[in-house]
This record gives structure tokens, sequence and C-alpha cells, in this order.
């Protein structure tokens, strides 16, 4: 198991070997991984990619999915390529877009077509200031009753 996202992150089963597995034919948030540095640190495993599908077996994984090519040029090879899965319990594919979309924008992962930003704008939701976000203590003199 393997945790990706903010916070505590969401559990993937994996990471597996990409070019060995036989994806089931469920819904989940795929994460393709490849290990950046398999001499030095050979448990870090860097995001290249992420997305989600209806049935994992019909995204073309392993190797007929659109963006294999650039999975395999990231790794070095197909087998450096390696999955990490997330079957959302209860979840609908709207959970799985934002899960992506999550992931997208920690990672930014660079074989990914799009790409989403953590940064609020006040635009967006408009600013906010309380009246009451001064300081939660006030100095007074010990000596003071």
């Amino acid at each position: 198991m393997i945790r990706l996202g903010s916070l505590a992150g969401y559990p993937f089963e994996g990471p597996r070997v990409l070019g060995g597995w036989q994806p089931p034919a469920t819904g989940a948030v795929y994460a393709i991984l490849y290990l950046a540095d398999p001499d030095g640190k050979p448990h870090d495993f860097a995001v290249i990619d992420v997305d989600q599908a209806e049935n994992l077996r019909e995204a073309g994984l392993p190797n007929a999915h659109r963006r294999a090519k650039c999975w395999e040029r990231r790794a070095g090879t197909k087998w450096g390529v390696y999955v990490a899965t997330y079957e959302v319990p209860g979840g609908t594919e709207r959970h799985r877009i934002q899960i992506v979309k999550e992931l997208l924008s920690v990672y930014k992962p660079g074989c990914a077509p799009e790409q989403y930003d953590q940064a609020w704008e006040d635009e967006w939701i408009g600013r906010y200031d309380a009246p009451t976000t001064g300081p939660l203590t006030t100095n007074r003199d010990p000596n003071e009753t």
C-alpha cells in the first residue's frame, strides 16, 4: 500500500509493475509511478500521471493507454512503470474525478494532460475579513487584578 494525496492521503493498492498487471473490471482512481532514483532511493516513487476509469480493464492499461509512451519515456523502460489503484468506497465517477484533480494539483505529474493549482484567488470566492481575527489574548500586567 502507498498513500497519495494531501494530509493523510488515500490508501492506494500497489505499486505494482504495470507491464505484468491485469487490471480488474472495476472503477478506480489510478496513479502511474516510477522510481526516480532506483539505486539511491529504491522505495521512493515519483507520480507521473493520475486518472480514473469506470472500468480499469477498459482503460487501455497496461500498454494500450494513450499516454503509455510518455510513461515509458519518463521511466526509461516499460518495466520501470508502476501502477497504484484506489477503489473509492461507495464512490461515484464524480468522487473519482475530484480525487484525480486533487492529486494532479499536489503532484503536477508530467504526463497528465490537465494540471490544477492548489491556490485560491480572492476573485473566486471573495475576500473575507472578520473583525475577530485579532490576537486571542491581550498583554495584561500580571500584577493587575
